[in-house]
């Protein structure tokens, strides 16, 4: 039995930008989960990212005793996917 966590993060970057700063700081996300566990852009499976003109969604499946922790990771996804679309360019 999986726990579907989904999330919407308004944004107004357009589709392109987006996606473009979502795919720069992805790797970014390592340092947010305990134990150090890896994180990669072409995970298959559980996650996804959609990425639309005025919003990005996650979703992410949580299985087993992980669907127990639904509520602090949706938390947790809520605080942290907005600086996945911050430019580090600067």
């Amino acid at each position: 039995m999986t726990q579907p966590i989904d999330v919407s993060v308004p944004h107004k970057l357009g589709r392109e930008e987006a996606k473009r700063r979502i795919a720069a700081n992805i790797g970014s996300l390592q340092s947010h989960i305990p134990g150090g566990a890896a994180v990669t852009s072409n995970w298959v499976g559980d996650a996804s990212i959609t990425v639309e003109e005025a919003q990005a969604k996650v979703h992410v499946a949580l299985s087993g005793m992980l669907g127990m922790l639904a509520a602090p990771i949706a938390a947790a996804i809520k605080a942290k996917a907005p600086d996945l679309l911050e430019d580090h360019r600067k």
